[in-house]
């Protein structure tokens, strides 16, 4: 009973703690809170840097090389040309043209093969009424590209030519 007497009263009540229990206590709560939280934090942040997620394309590429992909275009070179140029005062003035055509698939440049003696008569009606003026610059020849690029779609439609690459242009 002395024991019960130390603690001072009846078996319901307690003795306050004071000051100092009441801090401890508190600390350990937001301790314990603290914890659980930097728990939180870095499962979720392992998640997302490691295990969680797909892969994206790059990483999948290097864990699995495939074979190498189909190009997405296919080219094919034009004879080179050599054509007189349209002048007011007769003077002689020549373009010398190397083309290649860029399509997006084999079965277009089999389409064009066979178009080609259309191909390159449009290119050299167009070209003989050109004049060293037209192709002047680099607007000059932007212009040339999307002419010839047209001209060439007309000539080998329902085939498509997506571009006109200019190898060599030399104006004399």
């Amino acid at each position: 009973m002395a024991d019960k007497g130390e603690e001072g009263g009846a078996e319901g009540e307690e003795k306050p703690k004071g000051l100092i229990g009441k801090l401890l206590g508190n600390k350990l709560i937001l301790i314990g809170v603290g914890v659980v939280l930097l728990l939180g934090v870095g499962g979720g942040a392992y998640f997302f840097l490691f295990a969680g997620g797909e892969k994206t394309a790059e990483e999948a590429a290097l864990d699995h090389p495939a074979a190498p992909p189909e190009p997405s275009a296919y080219y094919m070179d034009l004879p080179v040309m050599i054509v007189n140029l349209s002048s007011v005062d007769n003077t002689a003035a020549y373009v010398k043209l190397a083309v290649t055509l860029e399509v997006s698939n084999q079965e277009m440049l089999q389409v064009i093969e066979p178009n080609m003696p259309r191909v390159l008569d449009a290119f050299q009606t167009y070209l003989r009424e050109l004049r060293t003026s037209d192709l002047q610059g680099s607007a000059g020849l932007y212009r040339l590209k999307e002419e010839l690029q047209r001209r060439i779609n007309v000539a080998v439609y329902p085939a498509r030519v997506d571009d006109v690459l200019f190898k060599n242009v030399i104006v004399q």
